[in-house]
């Protein structure tokens, strides 16, 4: 296979890891580059010799007739290298486009992401029970880790599927369709560097609207009327010419002249609707033939492209007979036809005849053009986790089960991770122990474990893959109080948030789907007593519903709870040792409550000399 001029080796593709391919195709590009942006000055260069050349020719044709054949000669060769100075620089920004693609792989493989990609800041809901916990959004995020989706309906699409998980049959048919994409690095290539021009160019939510609204010409009577008054007004031409009755033709004259005057500024607002709708569905088309033409095989893929076709009619097809209509609609705007209009009113009656026509294109596809900016996000959501997947084969794809609440993990660790500094652990909740207490001393990897468990949830529901040697679970909605923050301008304490918060997920927890529940340093904000009393409601009303979960504490008070709660929740820890001079922490899950505390030491460590 041939791309921008580079061969692929499917062959060796799939030999290869995906450092490997990354690196030689974007080497390959670069050298490609290199070369284009060389014959591109050519170009320029040539551009301007024949404009040279031309005002040279006009100067010497005033005295010199024979300059005439050097004038054409000129201006023809100027048009020539024009044309294939525009060929040659569109080249080279769609290949930047696909330049950039294997560096954000690269960077997210070398673990130099962060920063450099789409953050999603727009989607982030304080009040979503984990968005900001888990960090899904903002820099250095889960999405901007996963996201290489192109167009705004894509980001869109990528960043519900975190926010919300999926039903089971939903998530497997994913699953099936990441894997058949995982391999197609070619197919997510061009799906990325065609997005950068539609998130420029195309305003999906207007074109939607657009092509949900009512016509604005042809409304009521307007199509008969206008076609009846100017086959009147051909008629009378012909009566005056065969019959001499001259008045028939001035009154049918008047009589058009009156109706186009009233007709001119709905005509004119009208083909510029769809002008311009015109303009992004042309940018649009470009993306939904390149999904058009892929061959898929799985039910999900398939039942996306089958939803693209109306009729039958591809969108590409039929954006294409959109666009001849448009062109000649434009048509209108040269002086020769604007000259002819004033003469015969002939050019508005066959522009109102082209607005008539893509006005019917809008009723009999207009409905569709949500559906097909919905088809796009759909594949760019799937190429970011298919992506996700092929840079990372050592990922699982989980096992769900319907029996729960249930989470079962193996060797599970944080995906946002370097691989230098994950370390695995294993977590069984739901079939045994529903609560784990997990304490430990500072930095010892309680909060980054939590997280670890929140993303790993998120990334199941939503179709992906997890950082995981085996991961189980049953459908779970996550619940999460991390990162709690008062608000100055709201008038709101970090306790009064993290109490809503613990509001919002028992709420959750009386829906029909188990709650995941994950709890650092609950209740941080009231003394040991009421923390011990308020945590343990909290459990007990979660494990009531069915919830199963984690509750993170340096109060070794709130290690009571499996007391008397019972064989429903542990204890767990993490913990450290010191030695050499500094603390040693080895992140390892350990049942059992922690035996050592290191506050004093870290204090002491930067040079506070607290006694003790």
């Amino acid at each position: 296979m041939t791309r921008h001029g580079v061969d692929v080796d499917s062959t060796e593709r799939r030999r290869d890891t995906p450092v490997e391919v990354y690196s030689h195709q974007l080497e390959k590009l670069q050298k490609l580059q290199i070369e284009q942006q060389r014959r591109e000055k050519l170009l320029g260069y040539a551009k301007l010799a024949t404009a040279l050349l031309t005002a040279i020719s006009a100067v010497l044709l005033i005295h010199h007739p024979a300059a005439l054949f050097l004038l054409v000669t000129s201006i023809a060769g100027f048009v020539v290298f024009a044309v294939l100075h525009e060929k040659v620089l569109g080249s080279i920004r769609y290949r930047s486009r696909a330049i950039t693609f294997y560096q954000r792989g690269l960077a997210r493989l070398n673990d130099h992401w962060a920063g450099s990609g789409e953050t999603g800041e727009r989607f982030l809901d304080p009040m979503h029970p984990y968005a900001r916990d888990l960090d899904l959004f903002g820099t250095a995020s889960l999405f901007e880790f996963l996201c290489t989706a192109r167009t705004r309906a894509g980001q869109e699409t990528l960043a519900d599927w975190l926010l919300a998980a999926a039903p089971v049959d939903e998530i497997l048919a994913r699953q099936v369709a990441v894997r058949e994409m995982e391999s197609r690095v070619d197919f997510r290539e061009n799906l990325f560097s065609l997005g950068e021009t539609v998130r420029l160019g195309v305003r999906p939510e207007t074109l939607s609207a657009w092509g949900e609204s009512k016509p604005i010409l042809m409304l009521g009577s307007a199509p008969y009327v206008t076609t009846a008054l100017t086959l009147f007004w051909i008629l009378s031409l012909v009566a005056w010419g065969v019959w001499h009755t001259g008045i028939f033709a001035l009154l049918t004259t008047v009589l058009n002249l009156v109706y186009y005057l009233r007709l001119h500024r709905r005509l004119e607002a009208a083909a510029k609707s769809v002008e311009e709708a015109s303009e992004d569905l042309r940018l649009l088309a470009e993306i939904l033939s390149l999904l058009e033409k892929e061959q898929f095989s799985s039910a999900k893929l398939l039942e996306i492209q089958a939803l693209l076709k109306r009729d039958g009619i591809a969108p590409s097809v039929a954006i294409r007979k959109l666009a001849r209509i448009v062109e000649y609609l434009e048509s209108r705007r040269s002086p020769a036809m604007q000259l002819f209009d004033l003469l015969t009113f002939w050019s508005t009656f066959w522009s109102a005849q082209l607005v008539f026509m893509a006005e019917r294109w809008q009723l009999e596809f207009g409905p569709a053009i949500r559906c097909w900016a919905a088809a796009v996000g759909e594949f760019e959501a799937l190429t970011s986790l298919s992506g996700f997947a092929y840079e990372h084969p050592g990922y699982v794809l989980p096992d769900f089960v319907m029996k729960g609440p249930l989470f079962d993990a193996e060797g599970f660790a944080h995906p946002l991770l370097p691989a230098c500094k994950a370390v695995e652990n294993d977590l069984k909740l739901g079939d045994g122990p529903q609560l784990i207490i997990l304490s430990g001393p500072n930095m010892a990897g309680k909060s980054t474990f939590i997280r670890s468990v929140g993303v790993n949830a998120v990334l199941a529901h939503c179709g992906a893959p997890v950082r995981a040697r085996r991961l189980k679970l049953s459908p779970l909605n996550v619940g999460a109080s991390i990162c709690i923050l008062d608000s100055l301008m709201g008038g709101t304490s970090r306790f009064y948030a993290e109490i809503h918060r613990v509001k919002l997920i028992s709420d959750l927890a009386h829906g029909p789907v188990p709650v995941l529940f994950l709890l650092d340093e609950l209740l941080s904000g009231t003394n040991s007593h009421d923390r011990l009393v308020g945590t343990q409601f909290v459990v007990q009303s979660l494990l009531e519903q069915d919830s199963i979960g984690i509750v993170s504490t340096h109060d070794l008070a709130l290690t009571q709870i499996p007391q008397v709660i019972g064989a429903r929740a542990i204890n767990c820890h993490f913990e450290d040792r010191f030695g050499n001079g500094e603390l040693i922490f080895d992140y390892k899950l350990k049942p059992g409550i922690v035996q050592t505390s290191n506050a004093l030491e870290l204090m002491r460590s930067i040079g506070l000399k607290v006694a003790g």
